[in-house]
């Protein structure tokens, strides 16, 4: 069979779906994507609203990702820079600390902030060269400790574990008591340490439309959600089938395959709330952390900051909650207005939109970095690709599309190697 006659599937035009289809066309395959929403992207999206540019939650790039550097250009997707450091809101008062070994101008702030001791500052220098030094392999071979206690036993005080670490990790891990493995806090420290934190100047959704626009013979078809997925049959939801000889599920795939019921991944969620406000609390690119326990408000970041293609006539401020809460809407737009008035001075904003994102991040347990292609194989014909296979990065989500399509390669190749030899 030529290559371009096998019928090979992937159910959610997400990162992970939209870089198997690119190994596979890279392979001389013509895969389809199957969507169930009107856009590519997934987790990975953007909204225009009011002309303001609104990500599906408060996103960045690792410009150190090894997969980012391998499939996108960095380059034409325009990056907006984030200085490497925060603004910390604590007492109604501002201290900004940061990197000042890649940005020079935040060396007297942080030599002079308050937040954390001067050993702290030592210490921060140490896991610096540590991580630098240690492969990306070897992290993840690492016996696994939650977060908080990998950084007791470095020897952090308590106050800069609640002012800085809990509030930065806390909003990159989407819980509030840094309870996630110590491999991902490595990982993504080593990260932030080698490269830059960088958004797409018309939004994170650019980074889909950038690997999608990759595509040259994928069919991609929109609005069509699955229902069922079995060997060779791919059941709609509108009950119309589709014959597939391989199939990737690069989603959710518990409920689509009867054999994983019950199975379904745990997820860590959090809310995002846009506001229109008349100035900038925060003059530099740097994401304001609050230091204070009590406080429903994980972290804010003023996206007109970094020049982004946002029109509006205004600043676009993002706010977003890591904390579990049942509060209606409306009581948690008075309740975040509340807080930003009293804990960060910011006042007269209007809301825009509330993002309640109840799947942002796979919460995981023995995280790993790699998974080989052949572990993706579900069944004969079924194939699994997403971060949660892995660990909840952009990074995984990349690494698992492309495994999970080599594995479809190599098992048409071992087909092939076996027809030959009986023939």
């Amino acid at each position: 069979m030529e290559k371009s006659a096998y019928k090979i599937n992937i159910i959610g035009a997400g990162v992970s779906g939209l870089i198997a289809a690119k190994v596979l066309e890279s392979n001389g395959y013509k895969p389809t994507i199957i969507e169930a929403s009107s856009c590519v992207g997934g987790r990975v999206k953007s909204d225009i609203v009011n002309n303001y540019i609104l990500d599906h939650g408060f996103q960045i790039l690792l410009t150190s990702y090894p997969a980012a550097k391998k499939y996108l250009n960095f380059k034409t997707l325009s990056l907006q820079k984030f200085k490497p450091g925060a603004t910390i809101f604590k007492n109604g008062k501002t201290q900004t600390i940061g990197d000042p070994l890649r940005s020079f101008s935040l060396l007297l702030p942080t030599l002079f902030s308050s937040i954390g001791t001067f050993s702290d500052k030592i210490k921060i220098l140490k896991l610096t060269f540590f991580l630098k030094k240690k492969s990306i392999d070897a992290i993840f071979k690492t016996e696994e400790k939650s977060t908080l206690r990998y950084l007791e036993n470095f020897g952090f005080s308590k106050y800069f574990i609640n002012d800085f670490f809990k509030p930065f990790f806390g909003g990159i891990f989407l819980e509030p008591n840094l309870e996630t493995s110590s491999r991902m806090f490595e990982f993504i420290f080593k990260m932030f340490s080698q490269g830059l934190a960088v958004l797409p100047k018309s939004g994170i959704q650019a980074i889909s439309n950038q690997l999608k626009d990759n595509l040259k013979t994928t069919k991609i078809i929109l609005n069509t959600p699955v229902k069922e997925v079995k060997n060779n049959i791919i059941i709609l939801k509108d009950g119309s089938e589709i014959e597939s000889n391989f199939s990737i599920i690069a989603t959710e795939a518990s409920h689509l395959v009867s054999n994983l019921k019950n199975q379904e991944s745990n997820w860590k969620s959090c809310d995002t709330l846009y506001f229109e406000a008349p100035c900038k609390e925060i003059k530099k690119p740097l994401i304001g952390l609050i230091a204070d326990e009590k406080s429903l408000i994980n972290n804010i970041f003023y996206h007109n900051s970094i020049a982004t293609s946002t029109k509006g006539k205004n600043e676009l401020l993002s706010v977003t909650i890591v904390k579990n809460h049942d509060f209606p809407e409306e009581e948690l737009i008075k309740k975040v207005t509340n807080e930003l008035n009293s804990l960060c001075n910011i006042s007269n904003i209007t809301f825009i939109k509330r993002y309640q994102i109840n799947k942002a991040l796979p919460k995981l347990n023995n995280l790993q970095y790699q998974i080989s292609s052949t572990e993706t194989k579900l069944t004969s014909s079924i194939f699994l690709a997403g971060d949660q296979l892995l660990n909840g990065s952009l990074n995984a989500a990349m690494i698992s599309g492309e495994r999970a399509a080599m594995g479809v390669i190599g098992t048409i190749q071992d087909g092939l190697i076996v027809d030959e030899l009986n023939s």
